[in-house]
């Protein structure tokens, strides 16, 4: 058997590591979650993981390890590990070699401790996200089991579906969304996790936009329902769970399934925090933060206690490991918390934030009467989502309009070839990938969709911080537009003006009167003053209800001075506000921001809205600004010059030095006299300077055929238009801070 199992390795190349599967998870933390679930089992129920009836499974066991850990746990009573090893354990793998590589190491682990060769039967080669049968009739089923491939794996996969599971453990897949739609490599659905998932951690949660169908909590929610109502979940997965505002409504829910519920975070959330390196920190080497999770569920339980210890932020994974390696759960500090209204377990607030006035809200924008509408907007909107912007962005009209007629014509192009080809196939393996697809898209091609190209879309966008571009708005290719036909309409002499807000690194809004994309700043949510009804019109966004709460705070007297419009500038200025955002700053990381009643009178109501009015002229017209004196500096090189005659083109940097007050725009030009606080003046983790620098550098476009066809850009060509922009904002980023500054002395 031992020469067998040599010659496959040696024939599949798998290394001797991949054989103890610490490829997917490090053995300390394996070893550390079994003897933890082993301990919580002995607590809660009276028995330990190798007694008999209970049936532990591994829903994605990858090469085994969990399998093979498992059994060296067992190590020392032969007869119970026989009885476990041919009935009570249990394991599942989709893909074909670590299927393969978990078997052989499962059987050689077996040998090695027992002296002899067994058979382990309990693995099926299946999608365990697919294994919806009898035992979640409940839930619904699965008709056809992916990977059920021969007569035996159907069997061993309804043997396994007619066990009770006491625990589940393992390491659960997490695919990240693909990069590129024409990999037309998307990640399998699976409709019936899915619709559990809607009615319960989605349907659960107040976050403005949930999308909760990542492969990790897909298991969660496969796992809460495959195991026995008495028994135990551990996992090792991605930590926003535990306190990303989408995962409120999971969070809620398995407050409600579980007992107890005890998280061991491990850090590492290197997007959360550049400190970190995911080499370094990251226990997986990776960018998204790891935390070990148990869930304990009891038939007779009283509520839930959530229990949680968190490893130093600094720490390195190699002393991350070495402390799991000599952790023991029964002996660790864990704080045990009490889940706040809102179901958050983290970072929970104490404040009048609840009380204040919400800017918007799911169910005024669903309201149909205007009685029930309780928000100070109507109607709110994302940003587009064009998921094609190297096709329909462009700083240059000409350049854009030369993409989309490409594109336009290929679009018709394949949408003939479909209508005459014989035998169908699926869209996706049909279509020339010449051009950025996407399902709607291709459901368009289906219904036989008219896409021609019409310059009367051609208008100018927010696409990030203080740098506009053309770009194409229309139907069908930019994908999505939620809520902006009713904001700003497919013509572009239609005007309005929004104020978008993100709270992706605390909050920001910047005002635009430009079609905002969906990353304007951050995800952008956009508030418009007005919207357009269906048969054109422009009619006021902001409610009646909101009106009349701003006139009973500040008195009758002042229904004429509180208008609409001096609510919106109000609105932008409270945004801006520095103590609201520091008072409120973890209650605005989580959902839309309130607004307070400053003052109680009609001149502090008139004063702040005469601010955000100020601010909003800056920042929607930071183009028409008086320049600030920036000293500029031209060097040329004189050699460099010489040397490439005609063509010679200077190296584009734009490039900021903070400390000096330096911008080196190229190898010939500077500008210089910066002063300090306009880098105060921040969106997001940038300085609005630094957010032009960025957008105006020179980039290889991700798209292939932009790349090969349109990749025409020459920073050198918006040199000029570029410093200009650099001097105006200077100015916006100046007086910005200045009326910040006067705000925090203002009544409250």
């Amino acid at each position: 058997m031992k020469a067998l199992y040599e010659n496959f390795y040696k024939v599949y190349n798998v290394k001797a590591a991949d054989r103890l599967g610490v490829v997917y998870t490090p053995n300390e933390i394996v070893r550390f979650m079994i003897e933890s679930a082993d301990w919580l089992c002995e607590k809660h129920f009276g028995k330990n993981l190798i007694d008999k009836h209970v049936e532990i499974l591994d829903p994605a066991t990858g090469t085994g390890t969990f399998i093979c850990e498992l059994l060296e746990h067992f190590r020392g009573q032969p007869a119970k590990l026989k009885h476990k090893y041919e009935h009570e354990l249990h394991a599942n793998e989709v893909a074909i070699l670590p299927y393969y590589v978990a078997n052989l190491n499962i059987e050689a682990t077996y040998a090695a401790i027992m002296d002899e060769y067994r058979e382990f039967e309990n693995l099926c080669f299946v999608d365990t996200l697919d294994n919806v049968g009898l035992h979640t009739a409940a839930r619904g089923s699965t008709a056809d089991l992916f990977g059920s491939v021969t007569e035996e794996n159907v069997a061993r996969i309804k043997r396994q579906n007619s066990k009770k599971i006491s625990v589940i453990i393992g390491n659960p897949p997490y695919n990240a969304n693909q990069a590129n739609e024409n990999d037309n490599n998307k990640n399998r659905e699976y409709p019936e996790i899915d619709k559990r998932i809607k009615p319960t951690y989605i349907a659960e949660s107040t976050a403005q936009k949930t999308k909760l169908y990542d492969m990790y909590a897909r298991f969660f929610r496969w796992a809460s329902d495959r195991l026995d109502e008495n028994g135990v979940l551990a996992f090792i997965t991605n930590r926003s769970f535990v306190d990303s505002r989408t995962f409120d409504g999971f969070r809620k829910i398995v407050a409600n399934e579980f007992s107890e519920i005890y998280v061991v975070d491990l850090g590492g959330d290197v997007r959360a925090n550049p400190k970190l390196s995911g080499t370094k920190h990251n226990v997986f080497g990776i960018q998204t933060g790891v935390a070990i999770s148990f869930f304990v569920k009891r038939e007779k339980r009283q509520g839930c206690r959530v229990f949680y210890a968190r490893r130093p932020e600094l720490e390195t994974a190699e002393e991350k490991l070495q402390f799991v390696s000599g952790a023991e759960i029964a002996r660790l500090a864990f704080d045990e918390i009490k889940p706040d209204t809102k179901s958050n377990w983290l970072n929970q607030t104490s404040n009048d934030f609840d009380s204040l006035m919400p800017i918007a809200s799911k169910e005024t924008k669903a309201a149909i009467s205007g009685g029930k509408q309780h928000a100070i907007f109507k109607l709110f909107s994302l940003g587009v989502a064009t998921n094609r912007d190297d096709w329909v962005y462009d700083a240059s009209i000409e350049s854009l309009a030369d993409k989309v007629q490409y594109f336009c014509e290929s679009f018709t192009h394949e949408q003939r070839r479909w209508s005459k080809a014989k035998q169908k196939q699926a869209v996706s393996d049909f279509v020339n990938r010449s051009i950025k697809w996407t399902s709607e898209l291709e459901a368009h091609l289906v219904r036989g969709s008219t896409l021609e190209f019409n310059s009367a879309f051609i208008r100018g966008s927010a696409y990030r911080c203080y740098s506009s571009q053309y770009t194409y708005f229309s139907p069908i290719i930019s994908h999505r537009t939620y809520q902006l036909p009713s904001t700003f309409g497919f013509d572009p002499h239609l005007k309005n003006r929004v104020i978008a807000v993100s709270r992706a690194r605390g909050l920001d809004a910047l005002a635009t009167d430009l079609v905002p994309d969906l990353h304007f700043i951050g995800d952008a949510y956009c508030m418009p003053l007005s919207v357009y009804d269906k048969v054109g019109d422009q009619v006021d966004n902001i409610t009646d209800w909101s009106v009349n709460q701003f006139h009973k705070h500040y008195g009758s007297k002042s229904e004429k001075g509180i208008t609409k419009e001096a609510i919106f500038h109000y609105i932008y200025a409270v945004l801006h506000d520095p103590i609201y955002r520091e008072k409120y700053a973890l209650n605005l990381k989580r959902e839309f921001p309130r607004i307070p009643f400053y003052g109680d009178s009609l001149a502090d109501f008139t004063r702040w809205a005469a601010w955000g009015e100020e601010l909003m002229q800056l920042h929607i017209g930071y183009e028409n600004v008086k320049p600030a004196k920036l000293k500029r500096i031209d060097t040329p090189d004189e050699k460099a010059r010489k040397n490439a005659g005609a063509s010679y083109v200077p190296k584009a940097m734009l490039k900021a030095d903070k400390l000096t007050g330096r911008i080196q725009l190229d190898s010939e030009t500077v500008l210089e006299g910066v002063p300090s606080e306009a880098w105060e003046y921040k969106l997001g983790n940038r300085s609005a300077l630094e957010w032009i620098l960025d957008q105006y550098k020179e980039k290889k476009p991700k798209d292939p055929t932009i790349r090969e066809k349109f990749d025409t850009y020459r920073f050198a060509d918006y040199k000029e238009k570029v410093i200009d922009l650099l001097m105006r904002v200077t100015t916006v980023s100046v007086e910005t801070q200045a009326i910040v500054g006067t705000m925090k002395s203002a009544k409250r």
